[in-house]
């Protein structure tokens, strides 16, 4: 089981490896952004846009607001730069969550309704908040070496690399 400071560690994480990404994603013309390089989800704009789609629809899910977008690959901004805000407020949104975090959610059940066919699935929340961020680091790799590919380097996004956790010791 994670405990409710992992869950707030992966939420700092993740806003800091987001702002990273999205910086130099905002460095390339949008027609960089959104030529298919061959990755799962084609371009570099639509990665971006799956991983917060990934985010709303599980973060809809903990706190009782269901993500109304249909399934995966369905793109829900064309726009980058209204991307990046709705990036930038789902952070906000996750980081609150994670604040508001209680070992007794954890500890119990996650029922919802799948988007992909409507079932009804229930799981144990704690592995729900994992796949929550593990979703994102998955699709965020594809995202770093599309970026990379294309000349732009975001450097380390490794969880030691976040700002106040690794401390050197002489």
């Amino acid at each position: 089981m994670i405990s409710v400071e992992y869950c707030r560690l992966l939420a700092r994480h993740n806003r800091w490896v987001n702002e990273r990404l999205y910086a130099a994603a905002a460095a390339m013309t949008d027609e960089e952004r959104k030529r298919d390089r061959g990755a799962f989800f084609g371009s570099l704009h639509r990665t971006l846009d799956h991983i917060l789609w990934g985010d709303r629809t599980w973060l809809g899910r903990f706190v009782g607001e269901p993500f109304g977008v249909p399934a995966y690959g369905a793109e829900m901004h064309a726009d980058f730069a209204a991307m990046g805000r709705e990036r930038a407020d789902t952070d906000m949104e996750i980081l609150d969550w994670a604040g508001k975090l209680t070992p007794a959610w954890l500890e119990g059940t996650l029922t919802y309704r799948r988007s992909s066919d409507g079932a009804l699935c229930a799981l144990p929340a704690w592995v729900a908040a994992t796949h929550l961020f593990q979703h994102a680091v998955h699709h965020r790799g594809q995202a770093t070496t599309l970026l990379k590919q294309a000349g732009h380097d975001i450097g380390p996004t490794d969880l030691p690399y976040l700002p106040g956790v690794i401390r050197t010791v002489a």
